[in-house]
Parts: structure tokens; C-alpha cells; sequence
């Protein structure tokens, strides 16, 4: 039952983020996808910009800090490795994002967070 929650939780998050992402002139390209390498919670496309953003939602926003590692963004960045060419045409720039989603908050969206 707690893993169904969770499931429904994330789900709710990223809809959340997407919603703020499209208030921000974001298009969004995908959601939830899986590759044998990991997932990417969001595709999203600004001008020449693609980003792969990764949703993570937290109680506190000290238990935020610490929801994202360098072991996930690596999976996530394997996985925006994977599909890249679906979403990314040439000249584009192509990038790795978080959004943090604390309840009676406003998302927060970190642009570029991994540089490996």
C-alpha cells in the first residue's frame, strides 16, 4: 500500500511540475520515460532547449536537499542519453533539470544540475 502511494504521489508531483513548467513557456515532449538505464519524469522543449527533468517531491524542504544524488542524476542523465535523439534535433541545446515539489510551496526548478 505505502509503494501505491508513493506511485500516486509521484505521479501527482510531476504533474505539478509540468504544470509549472508550461506556465514558464515550457512545452512538454514526455513524461515518464523508461529506458533500460533508468527514467526521465519529463521531456521538455523552450526555443532550442531540451530539458530531462527530474521530479522529486519531499515533505520538508530540508528532506528535499537530500533526495537527489549524484548516483540519480547519473541515471537520469544515462537515460536522457538513451532517448536523446527522439526529442533533440541538431542545434539544440540539451540539458538536465530538477524540479523539487514541497507542499504549500511553490515548485522550485534547478536548471542544469548535472555537469558529469
Amino acid at each position: 500500500m505505502n509503494r501505491r502511494r508513493a506511485e500516486q504521489g509521484g505521479r501527482r508531483a510531476e504533474s505539478v511540475a509540468a504544470l509549472w513548467l508550461r506556465l514558464k513557456g515550457w512545452a512538454i515532449l514526455a513524461r515518464r520515460v523508461r529506458t533500460p538505464v533508468g527514467e526521465v519524469d519529463l521531456v521538455a522543449r523552450r526555443g532550442r532547449t531540451v530539458a530531462f527533468v527530474e521530479v522529486k517531491a519531499r515533505a520538508t524542504e530540508a528532506d528535499i536537499e537530500m533526495s537527489l544524488d549524484d548516483y540519480r542524476l547519473r541515471r537520469v542523465a544515462a537515460a536522457a542519453e538513451a532517448v536523446a535523439a527522439r526529442f533533440v534535433r541538431p542545434g539544440d541545446d540539451m540539458r538536465i533539470d530538477a524540479i523539487f515539489i514541497v507542499p504549500r510551496r511553490l515548485p522550485r526548478h534547478l536548471a542544469n544540475v548535472w555537469h558529469g
